[in-house]
């Protein structure tokens, strides 16, 4: 039987287990979609590992590359919030949402012209439960208990345990559909079924794709071409942009802001979603497994200052744990983590840790600011008794060689669209990214409870618990939520809705923006 409590509309409009508003602001008139022309973006987050295996993206140039340009998921969380199919044409669950019948897409063609059906979808589920697969999904995916190929074209998958949200993890950038039998080929070449198909692809440092001409969605897709240039510096991105040699370019340095605003031909984008900036403490590394140093680190972040002087005005105050003001159940009122080197002081004395001194790992990969905001964390800190190095890490690499493995790091997490998905993804005990490693029994177990629970002001309740527990005892300081701030050349148009699930428009920009 199907579960409905306005569930089969809400799941298909994406507002699963209850209303959810994470759409961004319309953004001035829009235009009649017209098609034509080669995109250029100059886009941060490129590394020379880079490749077309979607377990493995971790920043912006892949994840724009992969799920919204050359590969397509089963579902999408639209512009406004709202989750529709992708490769699944709809979808209804059972009453206890548990097990769950997808109704796949009719006429899909691969780019090497394979049709698509029920066959591909399992077998790329199947690559994130791998022996030895290294995949930030395999949390989403090892839920999964059976799946079961009705036809060329349904599939039922059965959790091992109900999960209301279920259809919105669909949507998860690392699960790409590849070709049955052809995966090696398809992860090598990038062979997807998306609106774009590789030309050339230099991890680290640039991508070329074309339009389809078998897509089967008139709806999205509207360049000939697009060129992605990893542009990992700030000011280099800014240039390229200003003197026509990009369209587009993601995390504007906000230093330019005025530079920007001033040029009639560029303009930018911004809206408010989920973003958080956080500094991740490996809770198994001495001294980071001792709550009251965790709490009195906690303590000496001036919040406020790194809002004003990082962010400059572009964000808001954070607390400590992943849950953005654009989420269902943020927990708005919690008693806020303050600035307050006496109560520092007090703990780290408590914890026999007088005269701490730490090693602080920061970079601009991490996020536009990090070195500078490690030198006010350092400043802030002294007040407190507490000496942070910090360390100077390089941007290529950074992700892979530092974040995960150095004790404490700076890092960014561009949100997610349910409270469970977020946790599931780095809080949940044992998952691939889940950066601190703390343990809690209590949150662990209201995880799994609010995931399998349809009564949403049970799961209010419980998804804010866990946001005090995270803000009391986690291993992350989650000083800040930043805003997504693009900038592009007045040419391009777009719906007048932009979506702030990720930056450029969800990550989507390929698809949703045209020339005017």
């Amino acid at each position: 039987m199907a579960f409905n409590l306005n569930r089969r509309q809400a799941l298909q409009a994406g507002a699963a287990a209850g209303g959810l508003a994470i759409a961004g602001p319309a953004f001035g008139a829009s235009h009649a979609p017209k098609k034509g022309g080669t995109l250029r973006m100059g886009i941060a987050g490129a590394n020379t590992s880079d490749s077309w295996d979607g377990r493995t993206h971790s920043d912006s140039f892949m994840i724009m590359m992969g799920h919204g340009t050359v590969f397509d998921c089963l579902t999408e969380v639209k512009a406004d919030g709202s989750l529709s199919g992708e490769l699944a044409e709809s979808w209804e669950a059972s009453a206890d949402a548990k097990t769950w019948t997808f109704n796949l897409k009719k006429g899909v063609e691969f780019h090497n012209g394979k049709s698509f059906g029920a066959d591909d979808v399992i077998e790329s589920l199947a690559l994130h439960t791998a022996e030895d697969a290294k995949s930030a999904a395999k949390p989403i995916v090892s839920a999964i208990e059976s799946i079961k190929k009705q036809n060329d074209h349904q599939i039922t998958m059965t959790l091992k345990a109900g999960n209301a949200d279920f259809p919105f993890l669909m949507s998860d950038y690392h699960i790409l559909i590849h070709p049955a039998g052809m995966i090696e080929e398809s992860i090598a070449k990038g062979i997807g079924t998306g609106a774009y198909k590789v030309e050339t692809f230099d991890p680290g440092v640039r991508a070329l794709v074309s339009k389809f001409g078998n897509y089967y969605d008139d709806s999205k897709g509207y360049f000939d071409s697009i060129e992605q240039i990893a542009m990992n510096d700030a000011q280099a991105r800014t240039n390229a942009l200003m003197t026509n040699q990009v369209d587009a370019i993601n995390r504007m340095d906000f230093k330019t802001e005025q530079l920007i605003k001033a040029n009639p031909n560029t303009e930018i984008l911004e809206v408010t979603g989920n973003q958080h900036y956080t500094f991740p403490m490996l809770t198994g590394s001495d001294p980071y497994g001792s709550l009251e140093v965790r709490q009195a680190l906690k303590h000496l972040f001036n919040r406020q200052e790194l809002v004003d002087k990082i962010l400059l005005g572009h964000g808001a105050v954070g607390n400590d744990h992943p849950i953005g003001p654009a989420n269902q159940y943020y927990a708005a009122d919690l008693e806020q983590n303050d600035y307050d080197p006496e109560k520092a002081k007090s703990l780290l004395k408590k914890a026999g840790m007088d005269g701490l001194s730490i090693d602080l790992s920061v970079s601009e990969a991490a996020f536009a600011g990090a070195t500078d905001a490690g030198q006010l964390i350092q400043n802030s800190a002294k007040a407190g008794g507490v000496n942070i190095n910090v360390v100077k890490e390089p941007a290529d690499g950074y992700w892979s060689n530092v974040w995960l493995k150095k004790p404490w790091c700076a890092c960014y997490w561009s949100g997610r669209a349910t409270e469970d998905w977020m946790f599931s993804t780095a809080y949940e005990s044992g998952v691939p990214w889940n950066d601190h490693g703390w343990e809690n029994a209590r949150f662990q177990s209201l995880l799994l409870e609010a995931r399998a629970t349809l009564d949403t002001a049970k799961r209010k309740d419980m998804y804010i618990e866990m946001q005090s527990l995270c803000s009391k005892e986690g291993g992350t300081v989650v000083p800040m939520y930043a805003n997504y701030v693009d900038a592009h050349s007045t040419k391009l148009a777009n719906s007048g809705t932009i979506g702030n699930l990720w930056q450029m428009d969800g990550s989507r920009i390929s698809e949703r923006w045209w020339f005017a």
